[in-house]
């Protein structure tokens, strides 16, 4: 199973995916040492919501692997295989499969709205927003007092295992605060979009007050209550309003709700007429997505590549932009175009072309989809306007240049729709994000749309397995809102990676699978070296890399009675046990303990990586320093700083006799066996140039 899905806010995903791949069944990963999934996901979970409680500075990977726990961790390094492009470029290389495109520094574009200047600015359309009662999605808002009760029973969800509520009424209203945070996207993506959604708003509060009229004088005469209705009745049609949840009218405070379905009438008809007046010849944004497209084609940054993606949120929005630019493409630039939008409404210049997904992909992206020679006569794509149908698992590296006419609310997902264009063994020497921002500064953006979303309450079906009441208020620092500004602010000034997002985690931060795959090779390629190397191996490099401070990393592994002693001073379940991995700096503070182990061995692989042979210059350093191995006081300090992290000691010990075969008593006492630790192996790392 392949998925990009990121760990973003919760591990839900994560969870589900676990689930399907063992069949729901819990203990499926028993012989593993996972005696329940749920329960590991659920502690991990809690974990996870510390960790995201904790400042920016110390909310990084590092710390959250700590604080996972290592069955979480074991349970990932069972099932999941990571990758993400930092990691490949460290500590892969890119020789053989080719290398990843240079980013160019995005291109910010704060178009206005009105060519003339007369469409209202966006800060007033949202003052009418929040005006809005959106009454026609809300009729349990108007039932009467006296009837609550009994919708109440017949549609509230149990929530806490029974002990609590959540009523359908503030369901309602979660709606309404999304609707209006809707209606400002839509606004915010073209001002086209904008029309038709508000035009579908005012058409459904007509038909609310239509059926409120046709029934009016009826309803006093109607005695039947929500409890006896029967709501797949179609002969109940007539009495009832609501789609999913039926509301008798007769129940309904009819004058107030009247009012304010009046009122939303009277508001959205003033929106519409508003929006309408801004057709294509006044579109500025239009007209600035234009001059983009324009100057891209005749002006590539790569030789004779004209080719350019303009993703949108909005199906809407995309046919719009398809209905203007397609025409205007092959007129005026000779550019052939294509819409898709995952709805089944996808569209083409080339009439040749059919307009199925793979058919339009393959005519934009013939290299990277690998098109076959005798479909070449279908034509060429140069233009692809789409909605986020195809922000994931699509190869679209012929491309160069990608624009976003509006701004997605997850952060994510603008990451994402790079990564069709930012792939590896792109035959582009460099790539180019354009980001369409509102014509305002984005801290009073956000705050706008902090204010028109208000107060919402959601149902939370969280990845614990619990289901928690979340109230997201205004000013919350970590609240998606919040969140959101702090990533989008990093884009405006460069293309981010997902694991830069400061609550962001690649899986490749949670899983040692990189490493077995290079364990495997190595013992196919070399059989019985690995078994019969002395214990004590040692290897000597250098590190010009400030993220590698020179040390010793110690591989040790725990014999005997230590194994169980060692397995009572931290959490069971550590994936490398009895082998402990450990980075001790040259002052003898421990850089990385054993729970990093992942971080340890990516830093041994970029260290020797492509260093096949000896470095003699090296060796000889280490010797000299050391009297040719006689005088082992330094690496003696460090190891007895690597040992007493596992053991979870801060004294110095006298572990010298660790260097030999046999094992110690050096920590006589902690321990109930004869043998504690013994040195596998270690790599001394020293600075690039002697000092």
């Amino acid at each position: 199973m392949l998925s990009a899905t990121p760990v973003n806010n919760r591990l839900a995903d994560l969870r589900n995916q676990i689930a399907f791949a063992t069949e729901g069944d819990d203990t499926a990963l028993i012989d593993h040492g996972i005696g329940s999934i749920d329960a590991t996901t659920r502690l991990a979970q809690k974990q996870f919501n510390r960790w995201l409680d904790l400042d920016d500075a110390e909310r990084t990977p590092s710390r959250l692997i700590e604080m996972l726990g290592f069955d979480y961790f074991t349970l990932l390094d069972l099932l999941t295989i990571a990758r993400s492009r930092r990691h490949i470029e460290k500590y892969y290389g890119t020789a053989e499969t080719g290398r990843f495109p240079e980013r160019l520094k995005p291109i910010n574009i704060k178009a206005d709205v009105d060519r003339a200047g007369a469409f209202p600015a966006i800060a007033q359309i949202n003052l009418e927003i929040r005006r809005l009662n959106l009454a026609s999605y809300a009729p349990l808002r108007y039932v009467l007092p006296h009837k609550q009760e009994a919708y109440d029973r017949k549609y509230s969800t149990q929530v806490k295992g029974g002990t609590g509520f959540f009523r359908q009424v503030d369901r309602e209203e979660s709606l309404i605060h999304l609707l209006r945070v809707n209606v400002l996207k839509r606004m915010e993506s073209a001002v086209p979009s904008f029309a038709l959604t508000v035009q579908r708003q005012l058409r459904d509060v007509e038909a609310t007050l239509a059926r409120i009229e046709a029934q009016a004088e009826d309803l006093e005469e109607i005695d039947v209550t929500i409890d006896d209705l029967d709501l797949d009745d179609p002969a109940f049609d007539s009495l009832v309003v609501g789609r999913k949840v039926k509301v008798l009218l007769k129940d309904v405070d009819l004058v107030r709700w009247k009012q304010d379905l009046i009122e939303d009438r009277n508001r959205l008809a003033t929106l519409v007429s508003a929006a309408q007046q801004v057709d294509a010849a006044r579109d500025a944004k239009l007209i600035a997505l234009h001059e983009v497209i324009a100057h891209k084609c005749r002006h590539p940054i790569n030789p004779g590549n004209r080719k350019v993606i303009v993703f949108t949120a909005f199906a809407d929005t995309a046919r719009y932009l398809y209905e203007q630019l397609a025409p205007w493409a092959k007129a005026t630039l000779g550019v052939d175009a294509a819409l898709v939008t995952g709805a089944g409404s996808n569209q083409t210049a080339l009439p040749r072309l059919r307009k199925d997904l793979a058919s339009i992909l393959t005519a934009f992206a013939p290299r990277s989809k690998e098109r076959p020679d005798d479909l070449a006569g279908e034509g060429d794509l140069d233009l692809l306007i789409a909605t986020d149908c195809i922000s994931e698992g699509q190869n679209l590296q012929d491309c160069d240049w990608l624009i976003n006419y509006d701004i997605h609310w997850n952060p994510v997902r603008i990451i994402q729709r790079f990564g069709r264009i930012d792939r590896l063994g792109s035959p582009n020497e460099r790539i180019q994000l354009v980001n369409f921002w509102p014509n305002m500064e984005l801290e009073e953006y956000i705050n706008l749309e902090q204010r028109v979303s208000g107060r919402m309450v959601l149902l939370d079906i969280s990845a614990t397995g619990e289901e928690n009441l979340i109230e997201q208020q205004s000013g919350n620092p970590m609240n998606d809102l919040e969140y959101r500004r702090k990533q989008l602010l990093k884009l405006q000034d460069a293309v981010i990676d997902l694991e830069d997002l400061s609550t962001g985690v690649s899986i490749a931060d949670l899983t040692l699978t990189d490493f077995r795959i290079d364990l495997a090779e190595y013992l196919r390629a070399n059989p019985g070296v690995l078994e019969t190397l002395p214990l004590g191996t040692m290897a000597v490099t250098t590190s010009a890399d400030a993220e590698i401070p020179p040390g010793i990393v110690f591989c040790l592994r725990a014999e005997g009675a230590a194994v169980a002693a060692a397995t009572r001073a931290f959490e069971p379940g550590y994936p490398l046990a009895p082998h402990y991995l450990v980075h001790v700096g040259d002052d003898g503070a421990v850089l990385l303990p054993f729970t990093q182990a992942k971080q340890i061995l990516d830093r041994l692989k970029r260290l020797c990586v492509g260093r096949d042979l000896p470095d003699a210059a090296a060796c000889a350093r280490f010797d000299k320093a050391t009297g040719q191995g006689e005088d082992m006081r330094y690496a003696q300090r460090l190891l007895a700083a690597a040992v007493a992290s596992v053991v979870g000691k801060t004294e110095e010990r006298a572990v010298a006799s660790l260097f030999t075969p046999g094992g110690t008593h050096a920590l006589a006492g902690e321990f109930a066996g004869m043998d504690d630790f013994e040195v596998v192996a270690f790599l001394v790392i020293l600075p690039e140039t002697a000092t």
